[in-house]
């Protein structure tokens, strides 16, 4: 008998076996059997690891798992820098993508990209995985069901329990478009409006070697959205008590929070104190739920041959965003985007 559409298998491969590669292909075997995860290539591939998996294609290089014969879909989780070149070579092998933020590093690249994937009809959905957060899902729901009437205020808290290594950061944009960028797109996704006018301010408060490398370790991010909407932002690399991720939104009739995802809920109350436990440690941890949600819509959408829930043009706007940041981070003055 003929697979019917609810049956068919994406067959799909993954460039890139570094932690987000790892925790992907290790979702797609143990969770998500409508996925068929027949390669993988990283230079550098744990051959054990992949065995453990099963998975039959391992490669070192790119090239073989973005023109392997029996793939309908590839996922994209190499260095930053690597992206454009993969995307418009899946895309002209005719393969769907998924690929982790951000498509490119300018803005130029990006616009290459997505006239490659549009000539082709390819399907691109990026990794902004917290979309698909549970709780950050069900409060955007709530805002566009208009339970707290106009939105005036949003304020995003995105704190990172440690450093990443100055090996990680020299090749990866920056902090605004290496972890700010998720938040930009929060922002949009949140009040369905576009960022017009950016404010940064920021600082080296945590270690030196950001500013060998012309970055920032924390950052305060003011918006002004199309709609009117006011907006901030916070961000830094080390929060030692945890992976600080909260989201609120007021209106003109109310306020919605989502707090941090707690590593459990009991609260310990005594004489002298009030206790509750940290933050999950890190995303690994806090997005396990959206990282496995955000691949099963783009098989829905590879399978139904719908839009994609996290386009191109949501990627270059965010880079937009980031970008705007840096500039008015070093003009110390706001930025206004057309």
């Amino acid at each position: 008998m003929e697979n019917t559409n609810q049956q068919r298998k994406c067959r799909i491969g993954i460039i890139g076996a570094g932690r987000i590669g790892k925790l992907h292909a290790e979702n797609i075997k143990n969770y998500l059997p409508q996925f068929e995860l027949n390669a993988i290539a990283d230079p550098c591939l744990n051959k054990a690891w992949a065995d453990r998996l099963s998975i039959a294609g391992q490669y070192t290089a790119s090239e073989d798992v973005l023109f392997h014969q029996n793939l309908d879909a590839v996922l994209i989780a190499s260095p930053s820098n690597l992206h454009v070149v993969q995307i418009k070579a899946a895309s002209e092998a005719g393969k769907a993508i998924f690929c982790e933020k951000p498509i490119g590093l300018y803005e130029e690249e990006i616009l290459e990209v997505l006239h490659t994937t549009q000539a082709n009809g390819t399907l691109l959905q990026l990794g902004f995985n917290r979309r698909f957060d549970p709780s950050f899902s069900h409060l955007q729901k709530q805002v566009h069901a208009g339970e707290i009437g106009a939105v005036h205020l949003v304020k995003i808290t995105s704190r990172d329990p440690v450093c990443p290594t100055k090996e990680y950061c020299a090749t990866s944009g920056g902090l605004f478009m290496d972890m700010t960028i998720h938040d930009f797109d929060m922002a949009r996704f949140l009040t369905q409006s576009e960022v017009i006018e950016v404010y940064a301010t920021g600082a080296v408060l945590i270690n030196p070697d950001f500013a060998a490398l012309d970055d920032i370790d924390t950052a305060i991010i003011q918006m002004r959205f199309a709609n009117g909407a006011l907006g901030v932002i916070d961000n830094s690399r080390q929060a030692v008590y945890g992976y600080d991720q909260r989201i609120e939104v007021f209106g003109k009739e109310g306020m919605l929070l989502a707090n941090n995802q707690l590593k459990h809920s009991v609260m310990h109350y005594a004489n002298k104190f009030t206790e509750q436990a940290n933050p999950e440690y890190f995303f690994l941890e806090r997005y396990h739920q959206a990282f496995r949600a955000e691949l099963d819509s783009f098989y829905s959408a590879w399978l139904h041959n719908s839009p994609s829930p996290v386009s191109g043009r949501d990627g270059l706007q965010a880079l937009r965003i980031a970008q705007a940041a840096k500039r008015s981070l070093v003009s110390k003055s706001p930025v206004f985007l057309s």
